[in-house]
């Protein structure tokens, strides 16, 4: 006897909802890691958001942004062959999105780099081409690929043409962006760091609503040893981002720099460290360490500044000018 056209839909109905039950949790849990991953990753707890991601992976094999978190997480603490497999993992799930590719071929350039690798290093300027072609609008990406142009050597893909390029067009994408880029050129293409300065005041003078400008401009001072400067840039920055935690970072440096407040530049600097977890876009623990060195070497403290500059090396052994000083310290101890 054929059943009622209720019955079926009644069946047809319990199976669906029964299928959707299974199905789910397992979207609902992959969503939920994601999320509180990225709270633990942006707390700078970047074990914790493995381990996160790594209780749901096994029911969340396809999840992209599951393998780009995790991908985000080991490059952080600096394994780069995790890193890569994850964000490999990422990319052939969403081939088409530009972030992916973005940040592979960062994790890419970290372990080129660790490792000298030309070959791997040809890879991380297919990864940000890529970048590039699926979202134009990328401007970080375009901002890493004409970095990797004015660094690597032509053999590898490095190309000062192809650097101008990814200027032009970031320019013509964010005028503010453009200036930053075109003072990069400027200072590691040309070595023209005159003309390289003149566009970070373009950037000052333009006052963006953004802290970020202004720590570029902090750095590119910073390095030119201008005290003032970093001041101004720093200020400025407290303007639009007043709780920014890296305000304690420049404003430690530019207390160094002019042998200025010392006290209260120690406060920074170590209040910087003590507040902030590692981040690859943020002033490093070393260079802060670094920098406190500089600091006791100015107050005439010999065993704390190479103190400081152990500290230094151990967190990050190619910071060079950590080694210099240290090695200059103990050259001139008794």
């Amino acid at each position: 006897m054929k059943a009622p056209n209720w019955v079926a839909s009644l069946i047809l109905s319990v199976v669906l909802f029964l299928l959707s039950g299974f199905s789910a949790p397992v979207q609902a849990d992959a969503g939920s890691a994601v999320e509180a991953a990225r709270q633990q990753f942006n707390a700078g707890n970047y074990a914790a958001a493995i381990s996160t991601l790594q209780a749901t992976a096994p029911q969340s094999t396809s999840s992209a942004a599951m393998a780009y978190w995790l991908g985000r997480s080991y490059y952080e603490i600096l394994d780069y062959d995790s890193a890569i497999a994850q964000l490999e993992r990422a990319v052939s799930l969403d081939p088409k999105n530009s972030l992916y590719h973005q940040w592979l071929g960062r994790a890419d350039g970290g372990k080129a780099d660790r490792d000298s690798s030309f070959s791997m290093a040809k890879k991380v300027k297919k990864e940000f081409q890529q970048a590039v072609v699926l979202d134009p609008s990328n401007v970080a990406a375009r901002r890493d690929l004409e970095e990797y142009c004015l660094d690597a050597p032509w053999i590898a893909g490095g190309s000062k043409s192809e650097a101008v390029d990814q200027v032009n067009a970031i320019a013509a994408l964010d005028p503010i962006q453009g200036h930053l880029a075109r003072a990069l050129y400027y200072r590691k293409g040309l070595k023209k760091l005159d003309d390289a300065e003149n566009e970070i005041r373009q950037v000052l003078s333009a006052k963006p609503n953004r802290a970020d400008p202004y720590f570029e401009a902090a750095d590119f001072f910073e390095a030119r040893n201008q005290a003032t400067d970093v001041q101004t840039a720093v200020q400025s920055a407290a303007q639009v981002a007043p709780n920014d935690p890296r305000l304690a970072f420049y404003r430690g440096v530019a207390g160094v720099l002019a042998n200025a407040n010392l006290v209260v530049a120690d406060e920074d600097l170590k209040a910087y460290l003590a507040s902030t977890p590692e981040r690859s876009d943020w002033p490093s623990h070393a260079s802060a360490r670094k920098w406190l060195g500089r600091l006791y070497e100015v107050q005439g403290k010999p065993a704390e500044a190479a103190e400081q500059y152990r500290a230094a090396l151990r967190l990050e052994p190619k910071n060079k000018d950590a080694r210099v000083r240290l090695e200059r310290l103990e050259k001139s101890s008794p």
